[in-house]
């Protein structure tokens, strides 16, 4: 049996990167976001080693998956010690994050934050895909006292933020992003609450018996 894997993909300032949190917390898994394949590529990009001083004073998932990925796509990461980030065109970030989102979830136990993980994983098994959604003047209000936005251009930021989301998986995936059916649990945080919300992903984990 593979290991569980949770997806969260979310509407913008819906509050999912809060609630996928929330869930990793409550089960004791590692949250994989932007920043995480980010930081994934960064070190995959790095001279052996370097990676592999980094493994040895912090050694965990993230020194684990850019090993592996560093020696299962050598041509991906064509950097030097002077120079450890390229400029990568769109397609080529496109496999590096299928490849993390793989990695990641060949390891288990993880909650990975939007990325298209649900189209990636979409034949999985052991994968709950949960979509956080709330109407759109709760996310407006949200981006601006929590994300920063300008009041004056929250509305087109919500839009033009979910339509390049839903953009992505419709061009690399043929999924449309906000088709429900593409999903275990849509929970909506405006009405739940982002505990609530979690709470309801956390109860179903469990009732799978995930651990």
């Amino acid at each position: 049996m593979a290991a569980p894997v949770i997806t969260i993909t979310r509407q913008y300032a819906s509050g999912g990167s809060e609630v996928a949190r929330l869930v990793a917390g409550a089960l004791g898994w590692t949250v994989i976001d932007n920043e995480f394949v980010d930081q994934v590529a960064e070190r995959a990009g790095l001279p052996p080693a370097e990676v592999a001083q980094r493994e040895e004073r912090a050694p965990g998932l993230l020194e684990r998956l850019a090993r592996t990925l560093a020696a299962a796509s050598p041509e991906m990461f064509l950097a030097s010690a002077a120079a450890p980030r390229l400029e990568q065109d769109e397609a080529t970030i496109v496999k590096l994050t299928e490849r993390v989102i793989a990695e990641a979830a060949a390891h288990g136990r993880i909650v990975l934050v939007g990325r298209g993980a649900q189209a990636v994983l979409a034949r999985r098994p052991d994968a709950l895909h949960v979509y956080v959604v709330a109407s759109k003047p709760w996310r407006m209000q949200l981006a601006v006292e929590r994300l920063g936005a300008d009041p004056a251009r929250a509305e087109q930021i919500v839009d033009e933020t979910d339509r390049q989301r839903d953009q992505y998986v419709k061009t690399y995936y043929g999924r449309q992003r906000h088709d429900f059916v593409n999903y275990d649990l849509v929970v909506n945080t405006e009405r739940l609450g982002v505990d609530g919300a979690a709470a309801v992903v956390v109860s179903e984990a469990r009732r799978r018996e995930w651990k």
